[in-house]
């Protein structure tokens, strides 16, 4: 029994002293100035996929190499690396800076395009902000003037498509966000509006047009229904223009009934507020003659209606 205990220790011996003197090969390498030796490995180990190692001997040899004829090589594997590990903000600059470093380069259309590509990795979500969007579609539309006839220009403009779409569903989003909180302040209802046909402008051709055209008349019509009476009419009227437009615009629309509906009802809110605003002014004018008459128009019953 204790010579099996004593065999499985000195077998555990072996093996850390082993993985110990694995590291400290790698260690004694990474600390020596024999470039050439730490070059063949840091590219061995990119090729066995061992990205982490092979960067720490990337980037030391990204400063021992500049300027020598060998620096052409090695940064467009530092490059890949960092992509390959997934650091894209500092993958698209080692790209970037390969690509108007050696323009002539074998590498220079690729690394170009990875460029802009992790530039579309690292746009966010939606809901976030999207300045990297945008850099990424004018990275893309880049690449594209560079080299129209690449076969990756096909994959830059599908990618522009999709992050065009990002933006519309921001924008949309946006839109849509101040509608809602139309109950905390009516200001909302009508900057609603106008971020809807903002949105409209800047993308012609987004997927949420319909949806969006009569969230313009709800968002115009709340905005009518809860303004003052003597500004009623005029808001409502223009709820009335936006629903003519959306039944002119969609006939077959699925939501047509509800821009009908929103149509009718301004139209009621209409005839509403003019009668408030004629009951409003008997009501000055009877307390304008009572008190002309000099009699107390402070028992006067008539109700004063909201303004």
């Amino acid at each position: 029994m204790f010579k099996i205990k004593h065999v499985l220790l000195l077998s555990f011996t072996i093996i850390v002293l082993t993985i110990a003197g694995c590291k400290s090969q790698f260690e004694k390498l990474r600390l020596s100035n024999d470039v050439k030796k730490k070059y063949a490995e840091a590219l061995k180990l990119y090729n066995k996929k061992n990205y982490s190692k092979a960067l720490i001997l990337f980037e030391d040899l990204s400063q021992k190499y500049r300027g020598r004829e060998e620096a052409e090589e090695l940064n467009y594997y530092y490059a890949l690396t960092l992509y390959k590990l997934r650091d894209y903000t500092t993958a698209r600059y080692q790209f970037k800076t390969f690509a108007d470093t050696y323009p002539t380069s074998k590498w220079a259309e690729e690394c170009r395009y990875m460029s802009a590509y992790c530039y579309y990795l690292d746009s966010p979500k939606s809901s976030l902000d999207q300045e990297n969007t945008y850099k990424a579609i004018d990275a893309l539309q880049l690449f594209i003037n560079f080299y129209p006839k690449s076969e990756r220009a096909a994959d830059a403009s599908k990618y522009i498509g999709l992050l065009r779409a990002k933006l519309e569903d921001k924008a949309y989003a946006n839109a849509k966000m101040y509608y809602e909180l139309g109950g905390y302040d009516i200001s909302n209802y009508k900057a609603a509006v106008v971020a809807l046909k903002n949105a409209q402008v800047d993308y012609p051709d987004i997927k949420y047009a319909e949806e969006m055209d009569l969230l313009i008349v709800k968002s115009q019509f709340a905005y009518a229904k809860n303004s003052y009476e003597i500004r009623q009419e005029d808001r409502f009227n223009e709820a009335i223009a936006y629903a003519d437009e959306f039944v002119e615009k969609y006939p077959e629309s699925k939501l047509l009934p509800e821009a009908k509906g929103l149509r009718k009802d301004s139209e009621a809110g209409i005839a509403n507020a003019k009668r408030i605003l004629a009951d409003y002014d008997k009501y000055r004018a009877q307390l304008e003659k009572e008190a002309k008459q000099g009699k107390d128009t402070t028992t006067t019953t008539i109700k004063t209606p909201n303004k």
